[in-house]
Formats: C-alpha cells, structure tokens, sequence
C-alpha cells in the first residue's frame, strides 16, 4: 500500500521527535532504530523509507531539538519578552539539568557529538551559533562587536560546560551538582555584564528591553 506524501511527513516527524527525546535521554549510540521506531509507533521499513542511516536521522533529530531549545529561551515568560537573564537563568537551572529529553541538546550530547558523523557536528554547530547569536544581541550597549562576540562564545561554552558537569556528579553528590550550577551562573552572569542592568528600576527597564529585543532580532536574522 503507498503511503502518502502527508503520511510520510507525518511519519518523519514522528520519528524525528522520538530521536530527539531518545538522543538527549541516553545518548545517540546507546539508542538503537528499532526502538527510535517503536517509541514512533513505526516500523523499520517506515525510518529507512525516511532516513539512510541513523547517523541521518540524528543530524535532522538535533537541529530539530536545537530549534526547540531556542524556541523556549525565546517564549515570552508571564506575557513579556524574554530576556537574556530569562535565557541564563532557565538554561543553569536543576529543572533543566534534570530534564534531559527535553532539555538543551548540545548540553545533552556535547561529550559524543565529536565521535560522530560530520552531519551531526554540523547541525550541532549551527544550534551552537544560533544560540551564541542570541546572547551577542543580548549584551547591551557595548560598541565593541568583537567583544560581544567574545563574551557569548565563553557564556555558551561555560553555560554547556557546567550543565554536563553538574549532570555527570549529580548523582553521586546533588551538593556539588547543585553549586556547580550556582558558580557557573554567577560566572557567566559577570560575563554578561548584569551588574549593568539593575541600576534603578527605570535603568533596568531600559535594558530589559534592549535584551529582549536583542533576543528576538537574532531569531529573525540567523548568523552568518
């Protein structure tokens, strides 16, 4: 029986969304096509119908995670825009760390991406930029292009780095998982430059708006 064009594209988002979540949850070489097809509710034939090869479906599974991510760092919080406190405060927090599946996926899966295909180096690359977009037109009011530049690289890779890290001890000490967290985020907060932003309610205003609107120009327009 043929398929249809809109079965199919239903059944590639079925098994694009059930990587995504099995990926992040136990890794990409610990989950097997057989199962990323049943928690689909498809079989076999129906991924290879869709993908060449598991490597295929992780590169399209992380760049579809990665947009989620950038998604909820950019979801208004209470009916005002996000902020680039709003990113850092969701991304080091213990509910994100403890929510692997639907957590960030270049946090979940930065130790092996480099042990994988160049397709998944790839899209984990672009996820990496994007999200380093969004912090650089967050900063402020800093002229110095080159700086921001700077400070969102060392924010995002501190930001994945002490997530993995806070995860990887957590269960032999949630003490120790739960400060990493706390230093990291102060850390990464002083490279932002939040101290800036809290001088009086109408100084902090001012740049709650120029972070949000920083963080929804970089949606619109990707880096180059």
């Amino acid at each position: 029986m043929k398929v249809t064009k809109e079965r199919a594209a239903e059944n590639r988002a079925a098994l694009v969304e059930a990587a995504g979540h099995l990926f992040r949850e136990r890794g990409i070489d610990g989950v097997g096509v057989a199962e990323i097809s049943k928690q689909a509710g498809l079989t076999h034939g129906a991924l290879y119908a869709q993908f060449p090869s598991k490597e295929a479906l992780a590169a399209e599974a992380f760049s579809f995670a990665a947009k989620q991510g950038v998604e909820q760092i950019t979801a208004d919080r209470n009916g005002r825009p996000a902020t680039l406190t709003d990113c850092l405060d969701w991304y080091l927090s213990v509910d994100h760390r403890d929510n692997l599946a639907t957590g960030c996926p270049m946090a979940a899966s930065a130790s092996e991406v480099g042990r994988q295909v160049k397709a998944v180096s790839e899209r984990f690359t672009e996820g990496f930029e994007q999200v380093v977009a969004l912090i650089e037109r967050g900063l402020g009011a800093t002229p110095v292009k080159a700086e921001h530049r700077q400070r969102a690289l060392a924010m995002m890779a501190a930001m994945i780095g002490g997530v993995a890290a806070s995860r990887a001890v957590a269960k032999a000490d949630p003490k120790l998982s739960n400060q990493i967290l706390r230093v990291v985020r102060r850390i990464v907060g002083e490279l932002g430059r939040e101290e800036r932003q809290v001088e009086g309610a109408r100084g902090k205003s001012r740049a709650t708006r120029k972070r949000a609107s920083g963080l929804r120009a970089a949606v619109r327009t990707p880096p180059s």
